[in-house]
């Protein structure tokens, strides 16, 4: 029997528990819904789902198409970069070995968003190595449209042009990630320090992703991260290293988020490390051990 896949859709809503709902509703159609996220100041929710391809694709498709019904991305205002009022939507193997099926089933899902809902679709990450969402999000929707205007860019699937109230799409299959906010008391300059401090580009962490971002609503900062590589860095390290580098510009800590769910073994590390366990991993633990094969 083949594993599940995963997927972790990222709406541009956080702040409409009416569409929100709407949005769970069409996702879970077919697919298992285990998780949503929502974010008012973000104005973003990130939605977990898994299920057999066939199941996922379905599912998305009907999710993507309550999206364009919903939001209408004119109006849309909000801390968090996006292209689309369904901005990214990734599929994901949950063990390595399955990356190719999630490739095909991303593909698939591209096809039908391109051809039945009439939205450009742009492919990233195991689609196509070397661009990954911030590679179409920088200068927002206008500057993506202009690039589209000047022929810079194409995209892979639907339309040549942005849609006027949806935006794009950008679908592609990743590994597994970790999405963790870490909040801060301080300035917005400080939280773009601190997030240059931990991003890989800037000389960080290996596979972190990170942005400084103002949350208005709760009067704090943000660093918002993406940990594509749990495995090169633990969460409490790069927490450890948040702490000093917001101390040294003046904010402090108060407090973390999970965006979505995380791998166990991500936990794993962390709890191992913490409580100074040599040799801590999955196989020390009983509930995964009872569910291996």
């Amino acid at each position: 029997m083949a594993r599940p896949l995963e997927s972790v859709p990222n709406f541009s809503e956080g702040r409409d528990r009416a569409t929100i709902d709407a949005l769970g509703e069409a996702l879970g159609g077919q697919a298992r819904l285990l998780d949503v996220h929502s974010d008012p100041d973000h104005n973003r929710s990130v939605f977990t789902l898994v299920g057999s391809a066939e199941e996922l694709v379905e599912s998305l498709v009907a999710g993507i198409a309550c999206a364009r019904e919903r939001i209408d991305l004119r109006t849309h205002e909000g801390a968090h970069p996006r292209i689309g009022a369904a901005d990214v939507v990734p599929l994901v193997p949950l063990v390595p070995e399955e990356m190719e099926r999630a490739r095909e089933a991303a593909l698939a899902l591209a096809e039908r968003v391109g051809g039945e809902l009439g939205l450009p679709v742009f492919l990233y990450g195991g689609l196509a190595p070397g661009r990954g969402p911030a590679f179409f999000r920088r200068g927002g929707v206008q500057e993506l449209a202009r690039r589209l205007e000047a022929g810079e860019l194409v995209p892979d699937f639907g339309p040549p042009r942005l849609d006027e109230r949806a935006g794009g799409v950008l679908v592609g299959a990743r590994r597994p990630l970790i999405a963790f906010n870490v909040n801060l008391r301080g300035s917005p300059e400080a939280a773009r320090g601190v997030a240059a401090s931990v991003r890989e580009r800037d000389g960080g962490f290996p596979g972190v992703r990170a942005l400084g971002l103002e949350l208005p609503g709760a009067g704090l900062v943000q660093v918002s991260m993406n940990v594509e590589d749990y495995e090169a860095v633990a969460l409490h390290e790069i927490v450890e290293r948040i702490t000093r580098e917001a101390s040294a510009r003046g904010a402090e800590l108060v407090g973390s988020e999970l965006v979505g769910l995380m791998p166990a073994g991500a936990a794993l590390a962390a709890a191992g490390a913490m409580l100074g366990i040599e040799g801590f991993d999955a196989s020390r633990v009983l509930e995964l051990r009872l569910l291996e094969d």
